[in-house]
């Protein structure tokens, strides 16, 4: 990548619902003499209001559009990374990924579209890769408590014991938040496109879907969806809205690790719903907005959903944002013994804790020294550990382990 940039970081969607959170992390945080950054989007009167409440030079706003190559690749150009929160990226990032690759500049997102990802892997990797440039997808709560978490883990218990956990079942013990219009329209779009291509639905149904060609192999199967009675933490659990993405990308960075935790290495997610009969009650009632939210789109129930969810650039409220929380619990399993560690988030996790993730990682690709590993990556593949620090020291997350 090269160096003499006029930026190292531009974020990109900076006017939209994230976008604008992000903006406002960075800005809190780091003064401009350590970290340049810039906002960019194709909206400049909101531009010029975003700039106006950030306070910050007219030199530091970036126009291009997401349908106009030619100008991402011009703002690319001009920044170490580019920090994107545009969604769904199906739609609007193939041609910011394709600008990044050419223009040699660092990137990462949010996106939890799994079939988009397989798609800039088969695009772009090869490219990335003998650039030395890193594309890292997934920067938010899908999938960095996940991903990270079990990089930490794995970790731990090898500096204990010697050898690596042969299987880990995280378990969402809590978690309170709100949803984004973004969010549903991505989930929205995943979905149709799913419906129309039967090479979405074979990646979506794959739990290796985002393997490299030729690793796509292991143990697992595909994610949960009933409720079951879970031995490993003695309670019901139900299926976890975000495990269809968190756990291809846990898989792909052990494919990236070359299999280091064993071929045999198994992983899953769920969450807990409680003990008893309420437990299972609960576990039954968590299945109706998934059941809602994944109507074919005409339909009178998704009408309905489309109608009371959030519309696009609209989100939860900071009230909700900062009183919001989540607890992953990961139940790691060797020979012998069954190890417990935690992730711990101290803000809802879809906005208030995703744009202070993103924006870390955004900050570590541009100004730390990171593992030397190049193409479509993880966020641990790619960031390791100047990530967690920075997750630990500013994000406010919490990673422990009880031994």
């Amino acid at each position: 990548m090269e160096t003499n940039r006029d930026f190292d970081l531009i974020i990109w969607g900076a006017t939209g619902f994230t976008g604008n959170l992000v903006c406002e992390y960075i800005n809190n945080n780091y003064e401009y003499n350590e970290l340049k950054w810039a906002i960019g989007g194709r909206n400049q009167n909101k531009l010029l209001k975003l700039q106006k409440k950030l306070k910050i030079d007219d030199s530091r706003i970036i126009i291009a559009d997401s349908s106009d190559k030619e100008s991402l690749i011009k703002m690319a150009k001009r920044s170490k990374v580019i920090c994107t929160t545009v969604g769904p990226y199906a739609k609007y990032g193939t041609y910011l990924v394709e600008a990044c690759v050419e223009a040699k500049t660092n990137y990462c997102d949010i996106t939890g579209e799994t079939q988009w990802i397989r798609k800039i892997i088969d695009k772009y990797h090869s490219t990335a890769k003998e650039k030395h440039i890193k594309i890292v997808n997934s920067c938010g709560f899908d999938s960095v408590p996940s991903d990270m978490g079990v990089y930490y883990s794995q970790k731990k218990v090898f500096e204990k014991t010697g050898k690596y956990a042969q299987m880990i079942n995280m378990r969402v013990a809590g978690a309170k938040g709100g949803i984004s219009g973004g969010t549903y329209n991505s989930l929205s779009n995943v979905l149709e496109e799913a419906r129309v291509d039967k090479d979405v639905r074979k990646t979506l149904a794959n739990p290796y879907g985002l393997n490299p060609e030729g690793k796509q192999f292991g143990p697992d199967k595909p994610d949960l969806r009933k409720v079951i009675f879970d031995k490993v933490s003695n309670s019901w659990i139900a299926p976890f809205v975000m495990a269809g993405i968190n756990t291809k990308i846990v898989r792909r960075s052990h494919a990236l690790m070359d299999f280091i935790y064993g071929s045999e290495f198994s992983y899953d997610e769920a969450t807990i719903s409680g003990k008893g009969i309420s437990g299972k009650i609960k576990g039954y009632m968590s299945l109706i907005p998934i059941f809602l939210a994944t109507r074919k789109k005409g339909s009178l129930l998704k009408n309905i959903v489309d109608f009371i969810l959030p519309k696009s650039g609209e989100g939860p409220s900071e009230k909700t944002r900062i009183n919001g929380y989540y607890n992953l619990r990961f139940y790691l399993t060797t020979d012998d013994t069954t190890y417990v560690s935690k992730v711990i988030g101290d803000m809802d996790p879809g906005y208030g804790s995703t744009s202070k993730m993103l924006a870390e990682s955004a900050v570590c690709l541009a100004l730390d020294k990171t593992p030397e590993i190049y193409g479509v990556l993880t966020p641990s593949t790619a960031l390791g550990d100047p990530l967690k620090k920075r997750l630990e020291e500013k994000a406010g997350l919490t990673f422990k382990i009880n031994f």
